[in-house]
């Protein structure tokens, strides 16, 4: 390395540190360590390493960047900041605006600025993924990884290498400790997914100390056992040491890497360890004045951005990512003319639609009065579409058969398959619902299942499915008491609140077939948000539509299934999922009493609440205020449809071994309860 780059590359990195610290003191809060010790390793992965276009941030070919250690994200701004990334605007377009300019950093952590606490997708431009939760930045990346292999396998050609990018995660002690990391780890090296290169800054400080006081396993060899190639650094500002690290990855086929860096938190140049920085506090006045005298910059400026480092980095950056881009686009345009199939398939998928008229392949179900399953016609709903829509992919958290998840003819997807669209995750949730949204970002419409009170330990990854919007569809099988004699570990009780009670979440609990199939129409043309199918064990029959209410009436989140004989209820039986039979059956009785029943079938409460007050008023007259709202499942929530007249028939204590039936009954779930609750109620 020549002194000129040498230097210019110290001028760089103590750029992003000096940015770091100024950012961090500006807001008063933040975490300034981080950033100043793995500063070399965003500079060389940006400066010298990565295949990335500033001007063009949403280039599908792109190398991704995952800072997985969320707290240092100023490193991450600094760094956009300096390599010139333009800001993508709302249809995903570029613009000659600056994703991170000068004046957001001087903002950092204040409301609405673009440089959040923690990096978050689609808040910033160049932030491939929302972080903070630790663990979850490299779980993510495991998704991106999937997808890369998936994407390279269905749509490179001979001559054409359309997807061949790379997937760098920046990720700390802290990471390594969360569980999810050790899951994603394993699927990872299972799946060989070689384009996969996880940085472990591997420092030694936590927010309570040293980590020998809770962490004292060999990271490296837990990483050979699982089968990944590992690779060690001794000092971090060793760029020469780090490049050779990081291209020979590169050469290692079969095997994700980790390589293991040694950095000082707090600073790069060997002059004291600030553990106070790393955590969550700013250094101070004084103390950046004395780094900044050590760095050989000015110690009372603040913000500086010396011309020369934004230069180096559009020469190096900025002129290789745009020929490398510009190469793909000519490639691209001659493989269009090709197959043009593939190429409107992409189209499609990157832009995030679906396939014109995809919704026809929607089954209708008969009436029956035995019925099937909502997880069964789940499984034929979902092959269904899959066939109209050939990027649809996903699986189970080794539960395929139990939650009817498997794609028919579609293969497995494995080291040996990346074609296939069936993911075996293994008995890993956490990490299962991370990939998924791994591979959402990545253009996939991706599905992740379980049974629903294993929901648990995903919820994490729902929150930011949510958090992100993507729209990944969550299969949740085996949704209440219904599951029997596994008992009250397997029954789901308080599941249903929680996963409805995440902002830009979409549950759907449909009651028969019909209600499946039309719930799979809402979910998979959502956007912006997930969606969780909460779906039974036992047999729901499959209602007469020409007795009762179109199914369609699920967009709508509710809807009158069915009016009471003289079209005046007196009471209003509201139910979801399994239960909707059982109000059915409670009209009957009550209206062999001559009590005027109404039955509303509520397959989604947000797409309710969504709906005009007009139409939630027609549903719900507030007149009638004699409504048994009816769910397997605790109270919570449903104060708001019921009112202070109203009563409620579910279970708020936890299940029971025993059979389904005799399960039902002994919790009230039948329909003379629910008709005798109604009965006093409108006495």
């Amino acid at each position: 390395m020549t002194d000129r780059i040498a230097n210019i590359a110290e001028l760089s990195i103590n750029t992003i540190r000096t940015l770091a610290m100024d950012a961090v003191q500006a807001a008063n809060s933040g975490h300034p360590g981080t950033p100043m010790a793995l500063a070399p390793v965003t500079y060389l992965l940006y400066s010298e390493l990565m295949k990335y276009d500033p001007e063009h941030p949403e280039w599908w070919n792109r190398d991704r960047f995952v800072l997985s250690c969320g707290h240092a994200s100023t490193l991450l701004y600094a760094t956009l900041h300096l390599a010139g990334v333009k800001r993508l605007n709302a249809e995903n377009y570029p613009t000659h605006e600056a994703a991170v300019p000068l004046d957001s950093l001087k903002d950092f952590r204040q409301l609405h600025s673009i440089c959040a606490g923690h990096p978050e997708y689609r808040h910033t431009t160049g932030v491939e993924t929302t972080t903070g939760p630790l663990g979850s930045g490299v779980a993510t990346s495991v998704g991106m990884a999937i997808a890369q292999k998936w994407l390279a396998a269905h749509y490179n050609k001979p001559g054409f290498d359309l997807f061949d990018y790379r997937i760098y995660a920046l990720c700390g002690d802290g990471d390594m400790m969360e569980g999810v990391s050790s899951e994603a780890a394993s699927l990872a090296a299972h799946l060989k997914l070689d384009h996969l290169c996880w940085i472990y800054d591997d420092n030694h400080i936590t927010i309570e100390g040293n980590t020998r006081l809770a962490f004292t396993e060999d990271v490296g060899k837990r990483f050979e056992a699982y089968g990944w190639n590992v690779l060690r650094v001794d000092d971090v500002n060793d760029l020469a040491s780090l490049q050779t690290a990081i291209q020979s990855a590169k050469t290692v086929a079969g095997k994700p890497t980790l390589v293991i860096v040694k950095s000082i938190i707090g600073f790069g140049s060997p002059n004291k360890a600030n553990t106070h920085g790393a955590h969550g506090a700013p250094l101070g006045a004084e103390e950046i004045r004395l780094t900044k005298a050590v760095y050989g910059w000015d110690p009372d400026a603040s913000f500086v951005v010396p011309t020369e480092v934004l230069k180096h980095f559009a020469d190096t950056l900025g002129a290789r990512g745009h020929a490398l881009r510009s190469q793909w686009e000519t490639m691209f345009a001659a493989y269009a003319k090709q197959f043009a199939t593939e190429a409107k398939e992409l189209r499609a998928l990157m832009s995030g639609t679906l396939p014109s008229g995809w919704e026809n392949v929607l089954p209708q179900f008969g009436a029956d009065a035995k019925g099937m399953a909502s997880r069964a016609s789940s499984g034929k709903v979902l092959n269904a579409v899959a066939n109209a829509i050939p990027w649809l992919i996903g699986g189970s958290a080794d539960l395929a058969p139990s939650n009817s998840t498997h794609l028919a003819d579609r293969g497995d997807f494995e080291a040996d398959h990346y074609a296939g669209r069936n993911l075996h995750f293994g008995i890993r949730e956490h990490a299962m619902a991370a990939a998924a949204n791994g591979m959402a970002i990545s253009g996939l419409r991706s599905f992740c299942a379980t049974f629903f009170v294993f929901c648990d330990y995903l919820r994490p990854q729902y929150r930011l499915s949510a958090l992100q919007g993507l729209p990944v569809l969550y299969i949740m099988t085996h949704d209440s008491i219904g599951v029997g004699e596994d008992g009250p570990t397997h029954q789901p009780i308080e599941q249903l609140a929680a996963m409805r009670a995440v902002p830009n979440g979409l549950v759907l609990r449909p009651a028969d077939a019909n209600e499946v199939s039309e719930a799979y129409r809402v979910a998979l043309s959502q956007k912006r948000r997930p969606s969780v199918l909460v779906l039974s064990r036992q047999n729901l029959p499959t209602l007469d539509r020409t007795r009762y209410a179109s199914a369609s009436g699920v967009t709508h989140g509710a809807y009158i299934l069915s009016e009471a004989q003289d079209g005046k209820p007196q009471v209003i039986l509201i139910g979801t999922g399994s239960e909707v039979s059982l109000c059915l059956e409670a009209q009957r009785l009550l209206e062999s009493q001559n009590i005027a029943t109404r039955v509303v079938s509520m397959p989604s409460m947000e797409l309710f609440d969504e709906q005009s007050q007009t139409y939630r008023d027609t549903v719900l007259p507030p007149t009638i205020t004699a409504r048994v709202g009816v769910e397997a499942a605790s109270a919570f929530g449903w104060a708001k449809y019921l009112g202070l007249g109203g009563q409620f028939v579910g279970i708020d204590t936890f299940g029971k071994s025993a059979p389904a039936g005799t399960l039902m009954k002994h919790f009230g779930l039948t329909a003379e309860h629910i008709a005798e609750v109604s009965r006093k109620l409108f006495a």
